[in-house]
């Protein structure tokens, strides 16, 4: 799906959002955090899926399995198509995975954003394991 033509504001307005919005499971976490993103970027709503549907991690892990995701690397592949040869071939405003494997972010450059309990983080794109193009 292209992304809108004004997606670098987008995804700076969608960022911006994400660090006054408190953490919640399955409304604010970093599967919804990183696909709501790329709902801004190109109107798809692949977090409509499981939003408001769990209440903990491993609540929302049983859910993607419910889906036929084992992994949320599997959530990835199955909602954005083949990952990326490398995660370093991601550009801003592309999902990617980070190094445990427990959580998705958005590529801010050499940086890439996610949402945890304490609120968003930072994660150097060196870490991520995973990245599929928005």
């Amino acid at each position: 799906m292209p992304r809108h033509p004004d997606w670098p504001h987008r995804l700076a307005a969608a960022i911006t959002a994400a660090r006054t919005t408190p953490f919640s499971w399955s409304r604010h976490d970093c599967p919804t955090f990183a696909f709501d993103a790329r709902r801004a970027l190109t109107g798809e709503d692949a977090a409509a899926l499981w939003r408001g549907q769990y209440s903990s991690y491993r609540g929302g892990l049983r859910l993607m399995r419910g889906l036929g995701w084992p992994t949320l690397a599997a959530t990835g592949d199955a909602l954005l198509g083949a990952p990326l040869a490398a995660p370093l071939l991601a550009q801003r405003g592309d999902i990617v995975l980070s190094a445990d494997g427990r959580g998705f972010g958005v590529c801010v450059g050499a940086h890439a954003v996610g949402m945890a309990p304490e609120g968003l983080i930072t994660l150097p794109l060196t870490t991520c394991t995973r990245a599929w193009r928005v």
